[in-house]
């Protein structure tokens, strides 16, 4: 069975800023966001990308009340939708997420495996890029994945 893909806010904006939003495309073939996702992306979609809303509106607010509306809604809809895995970087919303046993994964997450399927030749250049954009990383992830890269 296929995971359906949710994606929050941040790894939109960040793949956005580094003309790589289609490595979504090519490693899932269609993302979902919620349209709270969808105000603060606040750009044009590729057709690959399908925006919904989530159903449970109170369920979304009580998590709004932890969270920003775009991590509340994203996790909302994971909820809704069996098989989600959930795209999120920011640590609170990731740990939110976990503790609901959502399957996450974020864009350092997605640039990996984009890499171990041949879509991106040099990952540790692109997070560089990322991190010249202001996508925040400790630097001791940073030298984790330098390191794990230069074993290769």
């Amino acid at each position: 069975m296929n995971k359906i893909i949710i994606s929050d806010t941040s790894c939109l904006i960040a793949l956005s800023n580094i003309g790589l939003l289609h490595l979504l495309k090519d490693l899932y073939g269609e993302v979902i966001m919620t349209t709270e996702v969808y105000s603060e992306f606040g750009r044009g979609l590729p057709d690959w990308i399908i925006v919904i809303q989530v159903k449970n509106k109170s369920k979304q607010v009580e998590i709004e009340n932890r969270l920003d509306k775009g991590e509340a809604s994203s996790i909302a809809l994971a909820l809704e939708i069996p098989n989600a895995i959930l795209i999120i970087d920011e640590v609170k919303g990731r740990n939110f997420a976990k503790s609901l046993n959502i399957e996450i994964i974020g864009t350092i997450g997605v640039l990996i495996l984009a890499g171990n399927k041949g879509l991106v030749k040099d990952v540790i250049s692109v997070i560089l890029k990322l991190t010249n954009q202001g996508f925040r990383l400790s630097d001791k992830l940073i030298e984790k994945i330098i390191e794990k890269y230069e074993k290769k």
